[in-house]
């Protein structure tokens, strides 16, 4: 290690990232007090107490032509970066996913000689394996989120480690106090729908999500539907289901049962014990293509770190209102199914590690730095 105090680079090219970058700084700072952190990051990290050096509010977008439009100033930020890579002004590089840009930002690393670790790995193992391989050549250390991770990327030669889930550092509220917030009583039988954030996404899955909805109201099967919603987004025909623009976290945990889109919700949705029917719809051509590609046997995390199906998945033309209701409605009744999916919900929760991720981050940044 060097006898003087680190310098170190942190990348994290969006809102998320920047979140858990965040937490990496602090645990890098409670390590060298005097440690230089810089950053390209938003907010938290410089609420962190980095130097944030590249706002991303100047580079982050959503949409393809607005992508394009960004990329020259992607071009000059990396140049940028690169240069002080080889003037010798850093010891390493924290990247934390933002694959596009951050794995060739290690590879530029590399190259200058300064050490990589990468934290929050792309999901190759779901779609790109064959590109695994250009990761381990850009990378020195990957800390890794889900416990299969470590098996899949070992196989390529990369040096990963598990840390744990940033999700577990933040329990869901108790069922009780989540149900006061969002004005439920206590003998409401909740169903929370979660249409996802884009608006893609919502034009797809709202529809079918709300008809779902709509029949377990009509039959009883519950007394509440909320809906976590998206601020500035509308939901046509809710009627009387509650729109909650909240934490999602309490949405979940007031629930008896939800129906899901696939991605980190549904560990969300483990975290909070509430049994939940996935379900996810894409552009025909999109839906095609992803057969072909896709090297997982589900869409679900939930799932993949149970390592078996432990929660039902839809997707496509058989995610219709009236399947995904007949889906839903045992896990609101206390049955057999509703029992089965606690007891595998509890062995997902343990699969995702403790609280600490942050801390074994720095503490591999700091075996890094002492190679």
């Amino acid at each position: 290690m060097p006898s003087r105090a680190p310098r170190i680079f942190i990348s994290a090219g969006e809102p998320s990232g920047d979140q858990h970058a965040a937490r990496v700084a602090e645990a890098l700072r409670r390590r060298w007090p005097d440690a230089t952190i810089d950053a390209f990051g938003g907010p938290a990290l410089r609420a962190a107490g980095a130097t944030v050096r590249f706002p991303m509010e100047a580079y982050t977008v959503i949409g393809f032509f607005e992508v394009l439009a960004k990329l020259p100033a992607h071009i000059r930020l990396y140049r940028s970066v690169v240069r002080d890579f080889r003037a010798g002004r850093y010891d390493l590089l924290v990247a934390v996913d933002y694959p596009g840009f951050n794995i060739r930002l290690a590879e530029a690393a590399r190259r200058s000689g300064v050490r990589s670790l990468y934290y929050i790995a792309p999901q190759l193992w779901a779609w790109r394996p064959e590109r695994a391989r250009r990761f381990a050549g850009a990378t020195d250390r990957v800390a890794v989120i889900l416990p299969f991770e470590p098996e899949f990327f070992g196989r390529v030669g990369v040096r990963a480690e598990f840390v744990g889930h940033p999700l577990v550092e933040h329990p869901p509220p108790a069922r009780a106090q989540a149900r006061v917030t969002l004005g439920l009583h206590e003998n409401d039988r909740v169903l929370a729908i979660f249409p996802g954030s884009r608006n893609q996404e919502i034009a797809r899955l709202w529809p079918v999500f709300r008809t779902a909805a709509q029949r377990l109201l009509q039959d009883g099967a519950c007394t509440r539907v909320v809906i976590a919603g998206t601020a500035g987004r509308e939901y046509p025909g809710s009627g009387t289901m509650l729109v909650h623009q909240g934490d999602g976290a309490t949405v979940l945990a007031s629930a008896d049962a939800a129906l899901v889109k696939s991605g980190t919700t549904t560990l969300e949705a483990a975290l909070a014990d509430t049994p939940m029917v996935v379900a996810y719809r894409v552009h025909p051509l999109t839906a095609a293509i992803a057969r072909r590609l896709m090297t997982v046997p589900w869409i679900s995390l939930v799932n993949l770190v149970a390592g078996r199906a432990v929660v039902p998945e839809v997707v496509q033309g058989a995610a219709n209102g009236d399947t995904l209701a007949g889906l839903v409605r045992p896990l609101l009744a206390d049955g057999d199914a509703t029992r089965a999916q606690h007891a595998a919900l509890a062995e997902v929760r343990a699969r995702l590690g403790t609280p600490g991720a942050a801390t074994r981050v720095a503490a591999m940044a700091e075996e890094l730095l002492a190679a």
